[in-house]
């Protein structure tokens, strides 16, 4: 491939929309990491059989862990409205109370409860008061952009579920509950143990990561003097935070716009615009961006980012120079094509499923301030992809790697094309300065299998010839 040009092509984002189908799993597939990160949960998902179909070969991984879901199948009598549906769900939710006896149970409602119209969120209040358990109703269904909208329809819900409470009153409660913690006790005691700490607002962060990413990037705020009040979703149900007016947020993920949505207009919350901190140039940018909405000055980043850098030397040789093109799958594209942009590949297109300008907005300016400053063309961003125009793209541009959904890797393949699963960085750990790593791991790996098979002569004798 060329090597990349000295000055750039365009100095602007192109965005562009076509007419493709979604090309992505159903966002239902979001219980197979939600039930594990909410321990106290249990997530039932009401569809047809092909629904159940999906789940099983999704989840088939999981086969060895004891999972917190189940499918409430809609057979023929069901979707004719011959059956009572608050009965049938009664007797399911008693019986996962008493088996199971979670703290919670969400109620997933895919294309067909949407079909039929089901009433889930009449229903749920009722049974909910019967029973005694919370239900949370969420419709992460096949109708959304794309499969990992179904944790945004599941946090915008349990988002109404947080417990409210205003500024003023958690800063009375809390400076009472200190008083009376602190009674007795020596004032130096008492600051060392608040030692690192500033005063500032509330802060509440939201997005669905593993634990040891939520504690290292906790640290991380920490390192600047704040305080994390909780995340959404909690580890469990029953510790899911207060989120009340006035309130900061910010999000972890590019895909969460509904949630972000949710908590400024119905819980009154002040949302922090903020790059994703993806990469250490995209962690730094979301650490600046909470300390200066904070009103605090952000101390370290720069020499945390470079340590970073230096530390990925190894994986930069690999794709320096070289170009990737990304079909559009699970809404992660704009922040990964930043990264890799970042670390000195030409992004020749952006595909993705659906593209919230206003969430995505920090993210969107740094990616154009990137390419800028790399001195690589901007990229052309185009939102529901036409695939049977991208794979003619591909053909012309014979980019050195393409992101792509599950199903267009093995055809690329086949004609050459390196690939690399989109849905890989939806479960690897890739948030945060420490798993920077991780993301290069995966994107240098087709690469590294190739040099590696070239090396030994084999290339030639598995090549296939493209139709």
């Amino acid at each position: 491939m060329t090597p990349q040009t000295s000055t750039p092509q365009s100095t602007a984002l192109t965005f562009e929309c076509e007419t493709g189908n979604y090309h992505t799993f159903c966002p239902i597939s979001c219980v197979a990491w939600l039930y594990q990160k909410i321990e106290d949960s249990f997530f039932l998902v009401i569809g047809t059989k092909t629904c159940g179909y999906f789940l099983q070969n999704a989840m088939g991984v999981m086969i060895f862990a004891e999972p917190r879901y189940a499918m409430a199948e809609l057979e023929e009598g069901d979707i004719s409205a011959q059956l009572n549906d608050y009965e049938e769900l009664k007797r399911l939710c008693t019986q996962i109370k008493r088996d199971r006896n979670p703290s919670v149970i969400v109620w997933i409602g895919t294309c067909t409860t949407e079909i039929i119209k089901m009433d889930l969120e009449g229903l749920a209040p009722q049974l909910e008061a019967e029973l005694g358990i919370p239900i949370v109703v969420a419709r992460a269904n096949g109708l959304d952009y794309a499969f990992t909208q179904g944790e945004d329809t599941v946090l915008a819900s349990m988002a109404q579920k947080c417990p409210p409470k205003t500024v003023e009153v958690e800063k009375e409660e809390r400076n009472a509950i200190g008083r009376l913690l602190n009674f007795g006790r020596k004032k130096e005691e008492v600051a060392l143990e608040e030692l690192g700490y500033r005063d500032h607002a509330p802060l509440v962060l939201f997005g669905s990561l593993p634990d040891p990413v939520v504690t290292q990037l906790t640290l991380e705020l920490k390192k600047q003097g704040i305080k994390v009040s909780g995340w959404l979703p909690a580890k469990r149900y029953t510790e899911l935070p207060v989120i009340g007016e006035g309130y900061h947020v910010v999000g972890v993920n590019p895909f969460l716009s509904r949630t972000a949505t949710t908590l400024v207009r119905r819980r009154k919350c002040q949302l922090i615009n903020a790059p994703f901190p993806i990469g250490p140039d995209g962690t730094r940018a979301w650490i600046e961006a909470i300390c200066a909405d904070l009103g605090l000055e952000p101390q370290g980043l720069e020499e945390r980012e470079a340590q970073i850098w230096a530390s990925l030397e190894e994986f930069l040789p690999l794709i320096r120079g070289k170009s990737v093109f990304f079909m559009g799958d699970n809404l992660l594209e704009v922040s990964l094509a930043r990264f890799l942009a970042r670390c000195g590949m030409r992004v020749l297109e952006v595909g993705i499923p659906y593209m919230d300008k206003r969430y995505q907005g920090a993210e969107l300016k740094l990616l154009e301030q990137t390419c800028q400053n790399m001195g690589v063309a901007t990229p052309s961003i185009v939102e529901k992809p036409d695939n049977y125009y991208q794979l003619a793209r591909i053909q012309q541009l014979q980019p050195d790697l393409v992101i792509t959904g599950m199903a267009h890797a093995n055809p690329l393949e086949a004609r050459g094309v390196n690939t690399k699963w989109s849905v890989e960085f939806t479960f690897a750990q890739i948030h945060g300065f420490s798993n920077a790593r991780d993301i290069l791991e995966l994107v240098t790996r087709p690469l590294r299998r190739n040099n590696s098979l070239k090396d030994m002569g084999w290339d030639k004798l598995i090549q296939v010839e493209a139709p």
